[in-house]
């Protein structure tokens, strides 16, 4: 049996594993493991940060303990993956004595507008304003995305997942289905109700950009 090849389907690497090839699986954790670990970094939070090595090695554990067992069944294998991470996830969310809601949240809407929790605006932030301001313009954008993380731990972990998927991983809305195991229209629920308060939280924090001087 020829040996895997970098250029090799996830599937085919999969079917290669099976049959002993432990190159396959070498390929396939390279392929895997950036996006994988910063989804359960981040599904995690910083509250359980500590926990995300333990998570990203029990997927790969369960990976190689369902090789034999493994089909596509309409799902790729990196949807498989996030899935069995996710799964992960909720265990550990469940075991710290965190409460997980997973089906209720669909109902939360009720009309009244999300808003983040108070704090201090980003009122001393530099104004990006042209090339002459390029090094505190990026300060302001890494502050930025960090504001991001901090307004992601705030939204129920359904939405987050479903946010994370398909933004942060680039799944399509139905691999996100598949890789959270619900219908279409609630994975495209919770995406609606992530991006609605992800925008409230920002737009709460991060001050319009002025135009640069003519």
């Amino acid at each position: 049996m020829p040996r895997a090849r970098d250029t090799d389907t996830d599937d085919a690497l999969m079917a290669a594993y099976a049959g002993g090839d432990a190159g396959a699986f070498e390929i396939l954790y390279r392929r895997h493991q950036a996006g994988l670990y910063r989804f359960v970094r981040r599904l995690l939070g910083t509250a359980l940060a500590a926990q995300a090595d333990e998570v990203f090695q029990d997927t790969w554990l369960r990976v190689v303990q369902s090789r034999t067992r493994w089909e596509p069944q309409g799902a790729t294998f990196r949807t498989w993956l996030y899935t069995l991470a996710h799964h992960r996830v909720i265990d550990l969310l469940r075991r710290s004595g965190r409460e997980v809601a997973i089906d209720a949240f669909e109902d939360e809407e009720d009309g009244h507008a999300w808003e983040p929790e108070p704090g201090a605006a980003w009122q001393h932030w530099p104004a990006p304003a042209g090339a002459a301001l390029h090094g505190e313009e990026l300060a302001f954008w890494r502050r930025a995305g960090e504001r991001l993380l901090q307004c992601l731990e705030q939204l129920p972990l359904p939405q987050r997942s479903a946010f994370l998927l398909h933004h942060d991983d680039g799944l399509a809305l139905d691999e996100v289905a598949r890789a959270l195991e619900v219908g279409f229209e609630t994975a495209k629920t919770r995406l609606r109700y992530a991006m609605s308060k992800l925008r409230a939280c920002m737009g709460a924090y991060l001050a319009p950009l002025r135009e640069p001087a003519a």
